[in-house]
């Protein structure tokens, strides 16, 4: 049975977060706010809690699950050949609307689907989630909808569509927007954006003049 913890009330927020740390900590699923859309988290590191992820929104391999982490400093033990462009992105636009494709640490036992040796990592700008990913380190964590439907801005239609295939809902109110992440590839001597989101363009380049964007 699902439970739901209201983040609004600092007893329930402690509780829920707690509840929600031990449930990925046993391989179940939770759903969290992020400064976008709520999305639907698991352990990084566990292969059946991901792929129980991808399950429970009728998602496929060929689309793996983005990770997010609490802090710039846990991307030292995820990613490699990392660019001073890179950097310079995560210092101007971290915690945010950014999302780094990069190459993972060939050392690391994961799974996160057909990912081709890189992971699309972002840390998002709330409160809530900063204070889960603190706790529980690195998570795999897509939009908490079923493939095909609108993405949630709230707790209720993430719970209306996944039901008791997440162990806990962490409600976080409404969020403050449904525009999703930038994407950006720095796998590459010169970083490409794959996605406008929140982030246009320009203002990435106002980092990283080089960018160019995907055809």
């Amino acid at each position: 049975m699902a439970r739901r913890y209201d983040c609004s009330d600092a007893a329930d927020r402690a509780t829920g977060l707690r509840e929600a740390t031990s449930a990925v900590r046993r391989g179940e699923l939770v759903v969290l706010p992020t400064d976008t859309v709520y999305g639907i988290g698991a352990d990084a590191f566990s292969a059946e809690a991901v792929g129980d992820l991808l399950q429970a929104k009728g998602r496929g391999r060929n689309m793996p699950s983005p990770v997010l982490v609490g802090s710039p400093n846990t991307l030292h033990g995820l990613v490699t050949d990392f660019s001073e462009a890179a950097w310079d992105l995560v210092d101007a636009f971290w915690p945010g609307g950014l999302t780094l494709v990069a190459k993972h640490q060939p050392s690391l036992q994961w799974d996160l689907g057909d990912s081709r040796g890189t992971v699309a990592v972002r840390m998002p700008l709330h409160p809530v989630a900063i204070e889960l990913l603190t706790e529980t380190g690195p998570m795999a964590v897509s939009s908490a909808n079923l493939t095909g439907h609108p993405s949630p801005q709230d707790c209720q239609a993430a719970q209306n569509m996944l039901g008791d295939a997440v162990s806990v809902y962490l409600d976080g109110g409404p969020t403050p927007d449904s525009v999703p992440s930038s994407i950006v590839d720095v796998t590459g001597k010169v970083p490409v954006l794959l996605r406008a989101g929140v982030l246009t363009a320009d203002q990435l380049r106002q980092v990283a003049p080089d960018l160019r964007e995907s055809v």
